[in-house]
């Protein structure tokens, strides 16, 4: 599907495309960029890229597809160097969780011979660095694109084949309602996360190791969301903090609402909510975008 594409960053995401461009052969040749050595030299061993590179220009240079496959905080610099690298006609495309920004950010420094189509796939796992990644995780996964009212059809379209190949459904919206969406779905679960986690976590000075020895189903998965990459997930409130904070506002009021429901007894309340929330999760297995099983439908990563 591409000559050269050049993964700019070789973690979960980028190792996991690797692995499925490898799988679906979409590429004759991957070029990788990572700032660590030791980054670098696990993906040659691992076989994701057939050359790597200590800086992304060298990367991305005469690529055909260009992926930011970093923490959103970086992207602005990382375009910057990249741009004046872009051949004419190539896609510069991402897969952070923020579109807004990322546009604001990137925009300024893309050649207007080559084509900025924001992405993001809804895909992923707790786990971090180039050794995490597996063909199968964009399987059956939504990939939302975000291209500007001036992107080029032909280019959308070439982009969107690619994330189909690679297993995902593909969706088209506008930067600013992928951001509203994914505040409440993504972003506004993983900040409860990592609260509640924080909270037991000084809880368990006071109760002598009893919050970890008796966690329950409930508390496992909330440890399981919070111990996903800090420096991305702090890159993502960052970057989408107004529609993080009106979802954070509306969820507030409603924890209130059960707050008083709790305090006075309301015991309809309370399963008039409880009975709304049981049949969401009901609603996303049957849209297959899980499974009733444990894992969160993810299963375990695959060897390539």
């Amino acid at each position: 599907m591409f000559d050269r594409v050049s993964l700019i960053g070789i973690g979960l995401i980028g190792s996991s495309l690797a692995h499925a461009m490898r799988k679906q052969a979409l590429a004759r040749e991957i070029t990788g960029y990572a700032r660590s050595e030791a980054t670098r030299a696990k993906a040659l061993e691992l076989g994701l890229v057939d050359r790597v590179f200590p800086t992304a220009a060298e990367a991305a240079s005469d690529a055909d597809l260009v992926i930011l496959c970093s923490p959103v905080g970086t992207y602005g610099a990382l375009a910057q160097e990249v741009g004046p690298t872009l051949k004419p006609g190539a896609i510069l495309t991402d897969v952070g969780s923020v579109k807004g920004a990322v546009v604001k950010d990137v925009l300024p420094h893309v050649p207007q011979s080559a084509h900025f189509i924001p992405g993001h796939p809804i895909a992923g796992t707790e786990q971090s660095g180039p050794e995490s990644g597996f063909a199968e995780l964009f399987t059956n996964r939504w990939c939302i694109l975000t291209p500007l009212p001036e992107a080029e059809p032909a280019a959308v379209e070439r982009l969107a084949d690619f994330w189909r190949a690679c297993g995902s459904n593909v969706e088209i919206m506008t930067a600013e309602h992928h951001d509203l969406v994914l505040a409440i779905t993504s972003h506004l679960p993983h900040l409860i996360a990592y609260n509640i986690v924080s909270t037991a976590a000084d809880l368990e000075e006071v109760t002598s190791s009893e919050v970890i020895k008796y966690s329950a189903g409930g508390f496992r998965d909330f440890t399981r969301i919070a111990a996903s990459d800090p420096t991305m997930w702090r890159d993502v409130f960052l970057n989408n903090k107004d529609a993080v904070l009106e979802m954070l506002g509306r969820f507030s009021e409603d924890l209130s609402a059960l707050q008083r429901a709790i305090r006075w007894g309301d015991g309809d309340m309370l399963f008039d909510v409880f009975t709304r929330s049981r049949q969401v999760r009901r609603s996303i297995i049957a849209a297959g975008q899980d499974t009733a099983s444990p894992d969160f439908g993810r299963g375990a990563p695959k060897t390539p």
